[in-house]
């Protein structure tokens, strides 16, 4: 599917998709009351963006091919609207928002995945994302109750180690590869979900931020 078309003026625009995934079995039996404990991820130019958590004062925004973010249970893509920025443009765009997103600010209630796709998805389109998708954050400590303990995982106690990325699309990356141990201090820490930087199914690359 071409995800770019040009419109009556002759300027390109590109699909805005928010692809949405499971965190739990249990959302398909209660997804058609309006409730659900989900991830999302912002597509654009071909890419997926989302936000995790880590300990340090540094971007957690990363990228992972469309559909694939490892660790959760892909269940469907919504089309917010589209963006004439042009891919250049879009990543100094997200450089900007992974200063505002340092993975020691994520917080489950607060500030998780879904409020960075909202913000993302109302800056490029005007329009935020379904409101059921973050609903059980609007309800509060309501959320840490009724997460599974499988996905209560603590924050990493360690800074992930880090490597430079090709740069043949004119723009470096940082890339997670050093997986990290849980301890029993970890128990402490559940309001925090970080994915998995060694998962099968795609390599989570963490967007570098701007410098202000």
């Amino acid at each position: 599917m071409n995800s770019t078309s040009e419109d009556s003026e002759g300027s390109c625009k590109t699909q805005v998709l928010l692809n949405v995934y499971d965190l739990t079995p249990l959302n398909n039996y209660v997804y058609w009351f309006g409730f659900g404990i989900f991830h999302s991820g912002i597509e654009v130019h071909g890419m997926e963006y989302g936000y995790g958590a880590h300990e340090y004062p540094a971007s957690g925004v990363f990228e992972v091919e469309p559909r694939t973010c490892p660790g959760f249970m892909y269940r469907c893509s919504i089309l917010l609207g589209h963006t004439t920025m042009p891919p250049s443009e879009f990543r100094a765009f997200l450089e900007n928002m992974a200063a505002e997103y340092h993975g020691d600010t994520y917080h489950l209630i607060s500030k998780n995945c879904n409020h960075f796709t909202d913000d993302v998805a109302t800056r490029l389109t005007g329009k935020a994302i379904p409101g059921w998708i973050n609903r059980l954050a609007g309800l509060g400590t309501l959320c840490s109750c009724l997460l599974p303990e499988s996905l209560q995982v603590a924050a990493v106690k360690q800074l992930p180690e880090y490597h430079d990325c090709s740069e043949e699309d004119g723009y470096e990356s940082h890339s997670a590869t050093t997986p990290y141990e849980p301890t029993k201090s970890d128990d402490a820490d559940q309001d925090k979900h970080l994915l998995s930087p060694s998962a099968d199914n795609g390599e989570v690359v963490f967007i570098k931020e701007a410098q202000r």
